[in-house]
């Protein structure tokens, strides 16, 4: 029996201990618009279409109490994750330009083999943040 079809990501987390910090980057230097937040538990991201989830893994490590009513299984991550945001290709000097204006340090600015650009930095947890066109994966 064939797979159901998959109609795309809905929503991708990453994990820092200082949620604060997170939103200070996610929606202050970068712009995105906060969903909802719970403190000391997660800040969420709109990122187009998707949503970008920031928990804290301390707080989503411990499993849901008996009868809770969201009984979300407990998760979480160590170690820096991962997160691509997809850009116009017009606007990555304009993205480079507004990160490093900022303060953010840009870790790798490359072509890949295909000849799509992707920038990368680091967020204040440590989190590698990419900036690709979507050429990338055409």
């Amino acid at each position: 029996m064939d797979a159901p079809p998959i109609l795309g990501t809905l929503e991708s987390a990453l994990y820092t201990d200082d949620l604060e910090a997170a939103e200070a980057f996610y929606a202050g230097t970068l712009g995105l618009a906060v969903v909802t937040r719970q403190p000391g538990r997660h800040v969420f991201f709109r990122t187009g279409a998707s949503i970008l989830l920031v928990f804290d893994p301390a707080a989503t490590a411990r499993p849901p109490s008996p009868g809770a009513r969201m009984p979300v299984p407990a998760h979480g991550g160590r170690g820096p994750g991962h997160f691509c945001f997809s850009v116009a290709a017009e606007t990555l000097d304009a993205w480079r330009a507004h990160l490093e204006a900022a303060g953010v340090a840009i870790e790798a600015d490359f072509r890949w083999p295909n000849g799509a650009r992707s920038i990368y930095l680091r967020d204040p947890a440590g989190n590698s943040v990419e900036f690709a066109e979507p050429a990338l994966w055409a």
